[in-house]
């Protein structure tokens, strides 16, 4: 198969649930839809998300213009992943670049998948099995009582949460803790995040704190890329700390592990560089017997954790299944990958058609 055309649509998909962080506020979910059509008549469909509406015009494209520069290539995503690595060479392949190139890797591999007529997580050399899912959808920064309340309505079908913290004092972080454990079974395992919100004193104070509030993991206390203050905070609590949404790369990763930032690994399937990022990463956990969980983009991330040799949890999000004709569905705790040919990944063409950003 060779690369023809590109086929990309920004949309602005509505939340059914605002998400409010320690660092900032989603009201909508801003996506870049692209679809990678071949010569062989096979396509490929991946989405990311823009994080922020202004940002997806420039990321929409983006994406296009790297049409020209791919068109004829063979569909050979380790072969258009060091092709996109060299052509941003000199501007850097983190940011918008980053998500572009991982964007185009996805539906490349999707198309390959389609081609071997095969899952995703099976052409990987995984297999279509249940991943343990959390639920991560709400419980943001919205005050004890409206936690546990949201907490109780969010919680059927899992058997594990995630609490946004970060307030401004420690003693709200308990409260919302101690509301949540209140409105949930006693086994529902509970994570929190503090989306980088703190100092590395302060996080470790918090988390000494939260220690008697059996705490599964911590999530990114300090700045994402700050290694070290991750180190120290890992280094003055018994609570496991989380991190990786916000590695650009494998060679992020290997910086993180050197440094013993964290426990736990979270890759982000954009931010790694896709699927060929996605598995290079695998690869690093595995060498460091690091338990990987997946952040954000279900409907793929099952098939990467289905292929994953320490996948841990999948990351409940479902910021795009309004635009999706089958998307990824909980089920007491876990999520099955799609067992169809590629990702899964299907657009509602009504849907899409009615939150397109222009």
């Amino acid at each position: 198969m060779r690369i023809q055309a590109f086929r990309v649509r920004p949309v602005d998909v509505p939340l059914s649930i605002p998400l409010i962080t320690s660092s900032g506020a989603i009201h909508s979910a801003p996506l870049v839809l692209l679809d990678l059509a071949t010569d062989s008549g096979i396509h490929g469909s991946s989405y990311v998300f823009a994080f922020q509406r202004r940002l997806l015009a420039p990321l929409a494209q983006l994406i296009s213009n790297l049409e020209e520069l791919l068109r004829g290539d063979t569909v050979a995503p380790v072969e258009i992943s060091a092709k996109l690595q060299h052509a941003f060479r000199l501007a850097g392949p983190q940011g918008l670049a980053g998500m572009a190139a991982a964007a185009i890797d996805m539906a490349a591999w999707d198309a390959c998948a389609k081609a071997a007529n095969l899952p995703l997580a099976r052409f990987l050399g995984g297999d279509v099995k249940p991943v343990p899912a959390y639920q991560s959808r709400g419980l943001g920064i919205i005050g004890p009582g409206p936690a546990g309340r949201e907490a109780e309505r969010l919680i059927p079908g899992f058997r594990a949460i995630k609490a946004r913290l970060g307030y401004p004092d420690l003693e709200t972080d308990l409260a919302v803790i101690r509301e949540i454990r209140k409105a949930v079974d006693p086994g529902v395992i509970v994570m929190t995040d503090y989306n980088q919100s703190l100092t590395a004193p302060e996080a470790a104070r918090r988390a000494q704190a939260l220690e008697a509030e059996n705490i599964y993991w911590i999530e990114e206390p300090v700045l994402a890329d700050d290694f070290a203050g991750h180190a120290e905070v890992r280094a003055k609590t018994s609570i496991p700390i989380q991190t990786g949404e916000n590695w650009w790369g494998p060679r992020d990763m290997a910086r993180s592990i050197a440094a013993g930032a964290s426990d736990f690994g979270m890759p982000d399937v954009v931010k790694i560089g896709g699927v060929t990022g996605w598995m290079r990463a695998a690869g690093l956990a595995e060498a460091h017997r690091m338990p990987i969980s997946s952040h954000l983009f279900p409907e793929i991330s099952a098939h990467l954790l289905a292929a994953s040799s320490t996948a841990h949890w999948l990351e409940f999000v479902d910021f795009a299944s309004p635009i999706l004709r089958n998307p990824a569905v909980p089920r007491e705790g876990f999520v099955t990958p799609s067992d169809t040919p590629g990702s899964g990944i299907e657009w509602d063409e009504s849907a899409v058609a009615r939150y397109l950003a222009f």
